[in-house]
């Protein structure tokens, strides 16, 4: 399987950090959250990684290409924001027509990728996508989905402010290759998978529930409690000095920020 980390957006809510980076290499505990995410993709079911970038690219590509992970990725660049779904749509050539991965790669999280896309070929057979959900400390912002009793998604509320209750998706998602039909009926260039996919497929969505460990990195209070409450997991020698190589390239003030922030 294929896998799509989606890594373009600007992160304007977790500045200063992003003063200096994109949000998927802003650090916990001193590791980007792209070198977790390749962690645990590469090696577990997934075969070739595709990584979009928009807002400040060059951190990205020094790190992949001094990292053990290049061999894995390939890159593209969106000199224009496509949104979620239209950056699927166009490199749609990429999946090979098979099922595939998508996931934020501004979440910080820890699941067992072979187990999720088991998860998927066991999904009931009207199941178009498995989304991932979490039980979320904070529901208002997040997309709460109620379940049927197949565990497929019945219901989908994006953001509400008195949400039916926790289970959030966590926009981390398997799709079939049908879906590609779904998005070009779209008939334009930018799409969004939350709003303008998700809701169309409301009754085929299957749910893989991680009880280990999921978070937005979408601010700096999360980003806080991320490096409060996730677990120390060293990064291999060699990609932590592509780590090291990324900040000596940003200087100082980057350090500054990160110690700054924690303290």
């Amino acid at each position: 399987m294929r896998a799509l980390l989606l890594a373009a957006g600007l992160g304007t809510r977790l500045r200063p950090l992003t003063n200096y980076l994109p949000k998927c290499m802003v650090p916990i505990h001193g590791r980007p959250l792209l070198d977790y995410w390749m962690e645990i993709l590469v090696g577990h079911g997934i075969d070739k990684v595709l990584i979009n970038t928009h807002y400040m690219p060059e951190p990205v590509l020094r790190f992949l290409e001094s990292s053990s992970w290049m061999p894995w990725v390939t890159l593209v660049h969106e000199p224009v924001l496509l949104g979620t779904g239209g950056t699927v749509l166009k490199n749609r050539d990429f999946f090979e027509e098979e099922a595939f991965l998508v996931a934020h790669a501004d979440n910080l999280t820890i699941f067992d990728a072979e187990d999720f896309i088991r998860a998927h070929s066991l999904r009931p057979a009207n199941g178009e996508m498995t989304m991932m959900v979490f039980e979320s400390d904070d529901p208002q912002s997040c997309g709460i989905v109620e379940l049927d009793q197949q565990g497929l998604v019945h219901a989908f509320h994006e953001k509400v402010a008195s949400p039916p209750g926790n289970l959030a998706n966590a926009a981390v998602y398997i799709f079939e290759p049908t879906v590609l039909s779904l998005l070009e009926d779209q008939g334009k260039p930018e799409i969004d998978l939350s709003t303008e996919l998700i809701p169309r497929l409301i009754g085929r969505i299957n749910t893989y529930k991680n009880a280990s460990y999921h978070r937005d990195i979408g601010s700096i209070t999360s980003w806080r409690e991320a490096n409060r409450s996730f677990p120390v997991l060293p990064a291999s020698p060699q990609n932590a000095r592509a780590w090291s190589e990324v900040c000596e390239a940003e200087g100082s003030a980057l350090c500054v920020a990160v110690d700054n922030l924690l303290s």
